[in-house]
């Protein structure tokens, strides 16, 4: 049975004088190797955040199950070492430099790692650096509610680092939420025992399947959008499909290049993923790539739709226009008979007939109704 979480702080690997630095931390950036007092050169000026803060949770795997209880990250790696099997799963919720140092050193993680585990925003990707693997998943979350003028927007992405080493896995979330998945690992004893690299399947799985959900969502909404667009005598809103065109060249960019990431996983790290993972993660690149199509198709609709709605405003301006032309044109022809009729020259025909003004109206009223048949004959009312 492990160690475990007591006190409010992992113990301090410090002693009481000077250290020697190990060839671990000589071989760290200048920002995360420590000086005699085991501190880090560069944070000195700094208020040091407990590495307890950014922890969601520290776990221990063993003979295929899970140990109960929550763990010290030194006791954690003390016991599965000890033991000869089994492997840790940490989860940190966007650390910060000092605290990610304090995980390198306990867990003996590549320099160029921690770099890039503390840096968010970063595309799908998977590097390897000798037995340790660095995955990088982005999250996708859809917000229905949102709307044309609101501040909070259609899609917002968070991302997902998972640090895979022989006897541990690690995983970051910036902006992300991950549900619970340990009851779910815990009543599959043969996937934990296929090591931390399964978990990290069990993510990356969560999270291609909210790509689907999310895609069936987007499907709704492009289709009303066609319905309101192509619907004759509809108003809509051409902002909209813009926005939702802007959300999901989003989603593109988040989601497109995971694809070749799980692709150089499978087929370029056969000594640490073994065949039934490999089947695994190939059926995760299976649902990524369903997803990559019908998130392209959508947006190649929105680009139709804006097209389509650019011609119909183009031909509804048109329309008011030839509508306001003839009414101008109605209102032109009276105008121009009264103009005639207001010259003061006295000798003037019908000026002085006693029924010059009924047949001047009777006149009027003849050709505006004549424009207005015509008109309407040819669709311009």
């Amino acid at each position: 049975m492990g160690v475990k979480l007591v006190g409010p702080s992992c113990p301090d690997r410090s002693g009481g004088g000077p250290q020697v630095p190990s060839p671990f931390e000589k071989a760290l950036p200048p920002l995360v190797r420590r000086n005699g007092n085991s501190r880090p050169v560069a944070e000195h000026r700094r208020v040091r955040v407990p590495l307890e803060r950014a922890i969601d949770h520290c776990r221990v795997f063993m003979d295929g199950r899970r140990l109960p209880g929550e763990y010290i990250v030194s006791s954690a790696l003390q016991e599965v070492r000890e033991h000869g099997s089994g492997f840790v799963w940490l989860g940190l919720q966007e650390p910060d430099d000092h605290q990610m140092e304090r995980v390198a050193v306990e867990f003996g993680i590549h320099p160029l790692i921690v770099e890039d585990a503390v840096t968010a925003h970063q595309r799908p990707k998977v590097e390897r650096y000798d037995d340790q693997l660095f995955m990088v998943v982005r999250s996708v979350n859809f917000h229905a509610e949102a709307s044309v003028g609101d501040s909070r927007e259609i899609i917002t992405t968070g991302e997902v680092q998972m640090l895979i080493g022989p006897d541990f896995i690690i995983t970051v979330r910036h902006g992300a939420e991950l549900p619970e998945l340990s009851e779910a690992v815990e009543h599959n004893p043969e996937l934990v025992a296929l090591g931390p690299a399964a978990l990290a399947w069990r993510v990356a799985d969560h999270l291609v399947d909210d790509y689907s959900r999310i895609a069936e969502q987007l499907e709704q909404e492009v289709d009303e959008l066609e319905e309101e667009v192509f619907t004759p005598g509809s108003r809509f809103n051409i902002e909209q499909i813009y926005m939702y065109k802007r959300e999901i060249l989003e989603m593109r960019h988040s989601t497109d290049p995971l694809a070749p990431a799980l692709r150089s996983l499978i087929t370029e790290n056969r000594d640490i993923l073994g065949k039934q993972l490999r089947s695994y993660f190939r059926d995760v690149l299976d649902h990524e790539m369903a997803v990559k199509d019908q998130i392209a198709g959508y947006d190649e609709r929105l680009t139709a739709l804006i097209d389509a709605s650019v011609a119909k405003i183009t031909m509804q301006q048109n329309t008011d226009m030839r509508t306001i032309s003839a009414v101008v044109g109605m209102a032109a022809a009276p105008t121009l008979i009264a103009g005639i009729y207001g010259m003061n020259f006295t000798n003037m025909p019908e000026l002085h007939h006693p029924y010059g003004y009924y047949m001047v109206l009777g006149f009027i009223i003849f050709v505006v109704v004549l424009m207005f048949w015509w008109f309407r004959r040819n669709n311009w009312l």
